[in-house]
């Protein structure tokens, strides 16, 4: 037997009774993203559609992707560094450029209780701070000193 589908595809109002029926748009549920988290949800989901107009929730075109890393999370990867080479320890200090490992900027959040002798492109303040606390030094890579940032 016939699908009822088939049967009715070829029909002027494919089975909806009268064309004025189906007319306005209260038929589909609204238009445009009417109930996109009410009774059309998971339509609004395959879609990608976030909720709300707020500007919070809107793109920020100027943010960068740097992936910065923390100076507590890179004291607690020092020990791998050193013995994979990246990172020298020379004396009481341990020698270590942030360009070699890919880490464009560094952040402050965590504890820095080693000596570090750090060269990076960017460093936050407080970064900078923690790590002249702890006696250690901080240097701009030659690439950030010459174009005078």
């Amino acid at each position: 037997m016939k699908k009822r589908i088939k049967r009715i595809r070829g029909t002027r109002t494919c089975g909806g009774g009268s064309a004025k029926k189906r007319r306005g748009k209260g038929s589909k549920g609204g238009s445009g993203r009417a109930g996109a988290y009410e009774h059309h949800f998971v339509w609004s989901l395959k879609r990608g559609i976030k909720k709300g107009h707020n500007k919070s929730q809107l793109p920020n075109y100027n943010r960068s992707d740097d992936k910065a890393v923390n100076v507590g999370d890179l004291e607690e990867m020092l020990g791998e560094l050193i013995g994979k080479g990246k990172a020298e320890e020379k004396g009481d200090g341990i020698y270590l450029d942030a360009n070699e490992l890919g880490i464009p900027k560094i952040l402050g959040k965590g504890k820095v209780t080693r000596k570090l002798m750090l060269t990076a492109n960017k460093i936050s303040k407080i970064a900078q701070e923690k790590i002249e606390r702890a006696g250690g030094s901080v240097g701009l890579s030659e690439v950030k000193a010459e174009s005078g940032v």
